[in-house]
């Protein structure tokens, strides 16, 4: 009899034991697979803990909140040359799960800091990820640029509402897009449109403003936002996340300059 408690009472441990082992793979594989975003338990507040190999907890940090006062004014002195061609074209447009993003072709580029960077992609933020003086507008266009040493330069363009605009008009003709989705293009497109007031801008070291929030990252914030409609604002809206834009990062001492 003795024998056979010992031997029921070692079955139940071991039946504990492979129910506790599965629960922790199941618990680990479940960590594993998140996958950052903008809400609940994955939204920005927790990427410094799902991305654990990122910058995202680091302390230069993108966006800010752009105080104008507060900002050093260089008068007379840019440091951006835009090289923008109305021939450059368009190679796809792909709803990536985070933002609706055109890649491009090589063509356009920027001076920017005694380097070249070119081109690469342009994707959507709504609302802005970045502020002046505390405002949040109801888009923020980012133009991804790369010289050939791999560091970024973004560009970055708020926009207000108001009338339409024929470059959303033209963008948004690929839309809608699933999740996932991608359409080839290989159209030309002029984006001179977006840089009416190019003379006036704000400058800084960041970050990316998405995992893995990669910092030594220049950043050219226009002060003065582009035009589109309420339309246009809301078919892009339509294809990306709700709110897809992480909150305001700590300044830590650096400084911004307001180049005009």
């Amino acid at each position: 009899m003795k024998t056979i408690i010992k031997t029921l009472v070692v079955i139940t441990l071991l039946q504990i034991t492979a129910c506790n082992n599965k629960k922790d793979q199941t618990t680990a594989k479940h960590n594993h697979e998140k996958h950052w975003s903008y809400a609940g338990e994955t939204a920005p507040i927790h990427w410094a803990d799902i991305e654990k190999n990122s910058d995202c907890d680091g302390n230069h940090q993108s966006p800010i909140n752009i105080i104008h006062k507060q900002a050093d004014a260089v008068h007379g002195i840019s440091d951006l040359k835009i090289h923008y061609s109305p021939t450059t074209y368009i190679e796809k447009v792909e709803n990536n799960g985070h933002s609706v993003q055109f890649n491009f072709e090589a063509g356009d580029s920027i001076h920017y800091k005694n380097d070249i960077y070119y081109l690469k992609q342009i994707h959507f933020h709504e609302p802005s990820e970045h502020k002046i003086n505390g405002v949040m507008y109801p888009i923020e266009i980012h133009l991804v640029h790369v010289n050939k040493t791999g560091q970024i330069t973004v560009l970055g363009i708020l926009g207000e509402e108001g009338d339409e605009s024929q470059l959303f008009e033209f963008l948004e003709s690929f839309l809608p897009l699933k999740n996932g989705e991608t359409k080839n293009i290989h159209q030309q497109l002029d984006l001179k449109d977006l840089f009416k007031h190019s003379n006036e801008y704000y400058t800084y070291g960041g970050s990316l403003t998405t995992p893995p929030c990669t910092e030594n990252v220049n950043w050219v914030v226009f002060k003065h936002p582009i035009i589109l409609s309420v339309e246009e604002v809301l078919k892009l809206k339509n294809n990306m996340p709700v709110n897809n834009y992480r909150n305001e990062q700590a300044l830590n001492n650096r400084i911004v300059n307001y180049n005009y």
